[in-house]
């Protein structure tokens, strides 16, 4: 029997959808994705959230909502952490939790726990277990779990090329044959957040999109070289034990150090705790280099038009700063 396994396409989707898709194909499920996110996913979640929660967990639940009746099992695992002495944000520590006790008549909850700072060996253990629903061979999940690895590395490799995932994920499922890349671009923005801030069209309202039709180069913490990010986040008197806040941070302040960006613009979710303190990080020192900045909050009653003139006063700003008048301030 084929189960039909269900994965939100929201929060760690934008992370890790390639490794879960090819590892559960491997053990003959069948992966049923919830609809790109839109309004009516937007009110059910809203619906069935606490409404202290952020807008990302909330969309969360309105994923969930839309996939509960139509799937065996639904894939919400616990991620604590997935580097060592690094943590996750807290929201996806209790994800499982809060949507199992916020939703009825939900199928039954795979909700692993993802924990590499117990020991290498919770991963390990973590996939046998998720493995043991299809079949009781160790081998052949061990097998569907490497192969699982290897598609994950070459979609990496994509994003080391340049590629920014919503395009590489693209590549992957095969909607399309190739990448289409800007002829031309003179202007890099720097687009800042996390993963299902910045890659979900609904939620971000497409903001990449619509950079990319200004012939914009747009530029996110995804692409960037690793050992970059290690090596300039080393840079704090502190070390930062957030994963997410590390890439951002670390991919930041590489390329506003070396010059490589024109702008950048950060969408945070309101209510961020997280946001909070990377959002301070990277303002600082992008109005130290002379870097202009720009913050676009969303939440569930962001509107477009807002956007849109935030987005083409800023690119108007940085066009005219080159062309005419370099002093001019990037901050007001």
């Amino acid at each position: 029997m084929s189960y039909k396994i269900g994965i939100p396409r929201a929060l760690l989707y934008y992370e890790y959808y390639p490794l879960w898709k090819e590892f559960f194909t491997e053990l003959g499920a069948e992966i049923v994705l919830s609809s790109n996110t839109n309004k009516s996913i937007l009110n059910a979640g809203v619906s069935s959230c606490v409404d202290e929660a952020c807008l990302p967990v909330k969309v969360f639940h309105g994923h969930v909502e839309e996939l509960k009746n139509k799937v065996d099992y639904l894939f919400i695992p616990k991620f604590i952490s997935v580097y060592k002495k690094e943590y996750l944000c807290p929201k996806l520590l209790g994800l499982p939790e809060m949507v199992i006790n916020s939703i009825d008549n939900l199928p039954p909850v795979i909700d692993v726990e993802i924990n590499l700072l117990k020991s290498d060996d919770n991963l390990h253990k973590s996939v046998i277990e998720i493995g043991k629903i299809f079949t009781s061979d160790n081998k052949k999940i061990k097998s569907a779990f490497d192969k699982a690895i290897s598609r994950f590395n070459e979609y990496r490799k994509l994003l080391a090329n340049g590629v920014i995932p919503i395009e590489a994920i693209k590549v992957y499922n095969k909607y399309v044959n190739s990448i289409t890349t800007l002829k031309n671009s003179k202007y890099k923005i720097l687009v800042l957040g996390h993963s299902y801030n910045l890659y979900d069209e609904f939620l971000s309202m497409k903001l990449i999109e619509k950079l990319q039709k200004e012939n914009m180069k747009v530029i996110t913490p995804d692409i960037v070289d690793i050992g970059k990010i290690n090596h300039y986040i080393s840079k704090l008197p502190k070390r930062m034990f957030w994963s997410f806040g590390r890439k951002i941070v670390g991919a930041s302040f590489y390329l506003i150090e070396e010059k490589a960006v024109d702008g950048i613009i950060y969408i945070s979710s309101f209510g961020c705790g997280l946001d909070s303190v990377l959002i301070d990080l990277v303002s600082r020192k992008a109005k130290k280099y002379k870097v202009p900045f720009t913050l676009v909050t969303i939440d569930e009653h962001s509107g477009e038009a807002g956007v849109n003139t935030r987005l083409e006063a800023f690119i108007d700003m940085i066009i005219w700063r080159d062309r005419n008048e370099d002093y001019i301030s990037t901050h007001g």
